[in-house]
Formats: structure tokens, sequence, C-alpha cells
């Protein structure tokens, strides 16, 4: 339920529609549908319309676009927030518009779904095996281990199944990734992921390779080469026991999110993600932002200064 001071706020402003503009009644319609979904938005971080700010229009929008509202959606109901905000200001009702040099739906750059921190943590320990047998330990050994080389190094599916045993340089834990182009890279890994890739290489991948060979580091049984649809079969069972359904994409975005967030700069994260341009990589700029804020807010002595 709106509270009563945006209910107010709508009515108001509906008010106006109809009498002022003479808008027909199914625009009236969409306008109050699509006000009413950023006044609940803006409920939950307890704000009403009239004090809303341009960070929680911007919040809202990038809530639509990972909630896979298309731009012309997006686009209507920010549309929607313009006329709204023009009519408070006109009013007097607000001093400021919080919807003044938002970018229009076309010129964003959403920021792929992640994982928190602990949905993450349950993945990298869901694979288990599903029997008793001895390859099927081994199986779960090596869906671990390409669990944590996709967190820890950012990869892609096609990275994954295509790296060679040859490539890890596990004492100097990094590995050499061919990524798009076959352009090469150093990814490194922490020593979760070395644990993990050892133990794997130790006792589980000869288990797979059934007395064959393969130059690649994961394979399946018979030392056969696994499919893009396999991996992804793979993430989604791990995801799947938290109730969330992840991508293998999904993880390459938890790993920069999460490196940004703990305030590696986007050049690093470029390197590590294989982004041939910084402008693909700067998808994660409010992150940062987010961080420079925050630990601004933390340390400087005039921050909270009134």
């Amino acid at each position: 339920m709106p509270s009563e001071a945006n209910s107010r706020v709508v009515s108001g402003f509906l008010d106006y529609l109809k009498i002022e503009k003479g808008l027909a009644p199914l625009t009236i319609s969409a306008y109050t549908s699509d006000i009413g979904q950023f006044a609940g938005f803006l409920e939950k971080h307890k704000r009403t319309l009239l004090n809303a700010r341009r960070d929680e229009v911007s919040n809202f929008i990038r809530e639509m676009f990972s909630n896979s509202v298309d731009g012309r959606s997006v686009g209507r109901k920010l549309s929607a927030l313009r006329h709204l905000y023009r009519y408070l200001l006109l009013d007097k009702m607000i001093d400021y518009d919080p919807t003044l040099n938002i970018d229009s739906p076309k010129q964003w750059k959403v920021l792929p779904k992640s994982l928190a921190r602990d949905e993450m943590e349950s993945i990298l320990r869901s694979p288990r095996a599903k029997s008793d047998r001895k390859d099927a330990e081994a199986l779960a050994v090596r869906d671990r281990a390409m669990l944590e080389v996709f967190y820890a190094g950012a990869l892609r599916v096609s990275e994954i199944i295509g790296v060679k045993l040859e490539d890890l340089k596990l004492e100097m834990g990094y590995m050499l990734v061919r990524g798009k182009g076959d352009k090469e890279r150093i990814v490194p890994l922490g020593k979760s992921a070395q644990e993990t890739l050892s133990s794997y290489i130790r006792t589980s991948r000869p288990v797979l390779m059934t007395g064959k060979s393969s130059p690649l580091l994961f394979a399946g049984r018979g030392a056969k080469k696994l499919t893009r649809q396999r991996v992804w079969q793979i993430v989604g069972e791990a995801s799947s026991a938290e109730g969330r359904h992840a991508s293998p994409h999904m993880l390459r975005h938890t790993c920069a999110t999460h490196m940004v967030e703990n305030g590696a700069d986007l050049r690093t994260v470029q390197i590590i993600l294989g982004h041939s341009d910084i402008s693909t990589t700067q998808v994660y700029t409010h992150l940062a932002l987010d961080r420079l804020k925050n630990v601004y807010q933390k340390h400087h002595p005039r921050a909270k200064a009134r």
C-alpha cells in the first residue's frame, strides 16, 4: 500500500493530467502504474515522492534493467517521472527535480546480475558426489575446481573449456587464458582456487581420464571435451541448491563486482576480464563510486560536518 503522502501526490498529479492536460485514460493509467511502481521502490528505501533524490531515480532505472524490463518500457517510466516532477516544481511542492540529467535508457550500460558473497560461497561448496562410485566423486571435485576458477578469474565459458593443462602455472598462482580474438591474458588464482585445482589434478583428473590423455585442464569421463551446454548445466545445478539460478556469465560478473566492491580499480578489472576497451568495464563505475563515497564519508573529517 502506498503511503498517505505518496497517495496525495499521485492523486493531485492525476487530476492535473485529466483537467489541465486532457490526457487519454489509457495514458493516465500507464502513468499511474509507473509512478506507483517508483513510489513503492522509494518506500522500501524510506523515501517519498517529495524527497526522492537523483540516486533513487538512477537506482530505480538500474533495477528495471536488471529485472530484464525492456528499454522502451523503462523510457516510458522515466518520462512519467519527468512529467510528475515538472508538475511538482510548478506547484512549488519541491525545490529540486531528481530526474534532471538522467540519461535516456538507450544510453545506459547496465550492470549484469551478480551473486551476494554468501550465495557465491554456497555455490562453491555445492557440488557433491551423486553416488558412491569413484568417478562420481571425481566429477564433484572437478566441478568445484571449475567453479573456483570461474569466480577467481572471471572466465568465459569458451575460455574454461579451452584452457589447457600446460596453461596452468599452479605454483606461481596464475593461468594463461585465450580469450576473444585468441588474445592471451594472465588470470590470477587465489589460494582457494589453487588448493581445489591441486586436489583435482592429483586425485580426480586421472580417474576421469580412464587411461586416455587430453591436453585440456577440464574434461569429462574418458577424457572427452566438455561442451558449453554441460558447463551451463554444472553451474545451474550448483546454484539451484540455493534456490537461485546462476549462469557462467553471472559468475564472471560476480567476480568483477566483488573486486570493485573491495577496492579494485577498473583498469585491473579490465585486464582480468579481458576487455579490450575500458569503456566495456565502465559498467562497474557506479560500484566504484559508491565505495569511494562510503570511504569518504567514513574517513574525511568534514564529511559529516553541518
